[in-house]
């Protein structure tokens, strides 16, 4: 049965962006011990559409029908990799479908480069599945089992999908992996299946097999929807505070190709998650790997690792579990990234309007992870406050070795403007350059090229090199709408070095290695990753600017604790690193 709520614009306001329990984040502060970069001057940046999208004519289906039901609020995610191993990135969207009526729709589509442009291949990959009675949400990709090619995994409102790549067709074998998902009871004591977001594979016991963490939101179905007025008589969607949370879980690579629900025993468990995106990193630099996730409504979590696949949730003690003002935020996308000084951690949580950014940055030298929510001096705060932020990613967009921040904005509700007119459903996106003065970013978005001038209902985000110049495009995708390939114009015309990893059987793609380069402004440090932003995945080989520069050394730390040391590598073409 459902439920109807009338609210006034404040109510609306507030329970959206999960004014909920209020609990004191960590006073401590830690002096940095590392001096400041000196201040640089802004570079031009510029990101243009490309010229008929290069083909994708992909368009998210959302299912949306006026009934205002959360999921179709949601996606899609996306995903840069090479499925056919032919040295092109190819490109995959999850998709909806309509709430009613059969049509055959898979949840996802996938497009391969052929001679200069995109092309649709979802038939021949084997990937339309219209069987199964599903919701795209998001998705990563990863070797799994080791055979060589790149696997997909998809999330779902619905059973998951793992996508096992057999020499460049596809075949969903989650059921028999056992990552197909759970589900709960509603109060009529009926299973429904659970909804997960984000996921992202890594190998997190150190045994050399690709485990996976799957986001969970909220306990949702069609029969439990919350009936929510916006105003009079127009409908609006129920903040995520009117639902029950989902677990997030934990699956354990057995190497046999299948997986073990290890959600409990890990200490992953817990029935307060709301969670919407996941990014992986070694936070306290001890050789495993930990792991941030963004809840919505809740507080977020910070899992150290603690070896013998259990983790230990730190977030609140770290001052990364809720706002500067001591309440939770409506988290989405989550990225991790060395931003300003070679020690100095960023996490930045994309959340609801009425919220800037969350920019919880460590504080270098202490005995123990502290973070403080730096959004206001780092210049998020004022800039990012009016949207509502899905995906954050950090990057080198001028190639200056100075991370950069860009986020993707668009609203839940398209008659949102009806009860407030301090934000919008449409939106553009953001581009938050780094000044390399004390860690400030400046909002370039207005002379940042078309693509940043275009609002629209912005969800994922995938960077990759598209067009193998160097430099850092991006795919994005729109909630109902079509995806938009942008293309980085690099005005400075600097070089990247950018380094492409190759593991040793199982973890073929060596995710989770650590590469730390020097030569450009200060030390930089990157991990091979899967699962970025918000539902979405970037490509794997990772790329550096260095400024001025043009080489640098490369210290690798492979996923079996191994380094190799690589002096003097040139920018320019991609470098190839083989584990020893």
């Amino acid at each position: 049965m459902c439920t109807r709520f009338t609210v006034t614009v404040a109510a609306l306001l507030l329970a959206a962006c999960g004014k909920e329990e209020v609990t004191e984040a960590p006073k401590e502060a830690v002096k940095p011990t590392v001096p400041r970069i000196a201040s640089v001057d802004l570079d031009p940046v510029r990101f243009d559409l490309a010229p008929e999208n290069w083909g994708l004519d992909f368009v998210h289906v959302n299912g949306a029908d006026g009934r205002k039901l959360l999921p179709e609020t949601m996606g899609g995610g996306v995903a840069v990799f090479d499925y056919d191993s032919d040295g092109d990135w190819d490109v995959y969207f999850t998709n909806a479908r309509p709430w009613e009526e059969d049509e055959d729709l898979s949840v996802g589509r996938l497009y391969a480069w052929e001679d200069g442009r995109f092309q649709d291949v979802t038939a021949e990959a084997g990937l339309e599945l219209p069987e199964l009675e599903t919701i795209g949400q998001g998705v990563c990709a990863a070797d799994y089992d080791g055979d060589g090619d790149v696997d997909l995994f998809v999330t779902c409102l619905g059973p998951n999908q793992l996508l096992r790549n057999d020499g460049g067709r596809f075949v969903n074998v989650a059921q028999e992996a056992g990552v197909a998902g759970s589900s709960w009871q509603n109060e009529a004591g009926e299973e429904q299946a659970e909804w997960s977001t984000s996921a992202t594979f890594a190998d997190f016991d150190g045994d050399g097999h690709l485990d996976l963490f799957v986001c969970n939101y909220l306990e949702w179905s069609l029969e439990n929807n919350v009936d929510f007025t916006l105003k009079g008589d127009v409908k609006g969607y129920a903040s995520p505070k009117l639902y029950r949370g989902s677990t997030c879980r934990l699956y354990r690579n057995a190497g046999d190709g299948t997986f073990e629900d290890v959600t409990t025993s890990s200490g992953i468990e817990s029935e307060h998650h709301k969670a919407l995106g996941v990014s992986v990193a070694d936070m306290n630099g001890d050789g495993q790997l930990d792991f941030a996730v963004a809840n919505d409504t809740q507080p977020n979590g910070l899992f150290l690792n603690e070896g013998g696949m259990k983790f230990r949730d730190i977030a609140v003690q770290a001052g990364v579990g809720y706002g500067t003002d001591g309440a939770v935020r409506a988290g989405m996308g989550i990225d991790i990234g060395f931003y300003a000084q070679p020690d100095e951690l960023a996490i930045a949580v994309g959340n609801f309007s009425m919220e800037p950014i969350s920019f919880f940055r460590s504080k270098p030298g202490g005995r123990r992870l502290v973070f403080s929510d730096d959004n206001v001096t780092t210049g998020l705060g004022r800039s990012s406050g009016p949207s509502l932020t899905f995906a954050t990613g950090f990057f080198d967009a001028n190639l200056d070795g100075l991370l950069d921040l860009v986020a993707i904005n668009g609203h839940l509700d398209p008659d949102i403007e009806l009860v407030t007119s301090s934000t919008s459903y449409l939106q553009k996106p953001q581009l938050f350059v780094n000044t390399g003065q004390r860690g400030k970013f400046a909002d370039q978005s207005a002379s940042a090229g078309e693509a940043f001038q275009q609002a629209r209902v912005g969800r994922g985000l995938a960077f990759g090199d598209l067009d193998g110049d160097g430099d850092l495009d991006a795919i994005t995708t729109e909630c109902g709408g079509p995806a938009q390939v942008w293309v980085n114009q690099n005005p400075t015309g600097r070089k990247s070095l950018r380094i492409a990893l190759q593991g040793k059987a199982p973890n073929t793609q060596a995710i989770g290695a650590k590469v730390v380069v020097t030569g450009g402004p200060f030390p930089q440090t990157a991990w091979t990753r899967t699962g970025q932003a918000y539902l979405s995945q970037h490509e794997p080989v990772l790329t550096f600017g260095l400024g001025d520069a043009t080489e640098a050394n490369v210290t690798v730390t492979w996923p079996d604790g191994q380094t190799s040391e690589h002096p003097a590598l040139t920018v320019g073409s991609p470098h190839r690193l083989q584990q020893p």
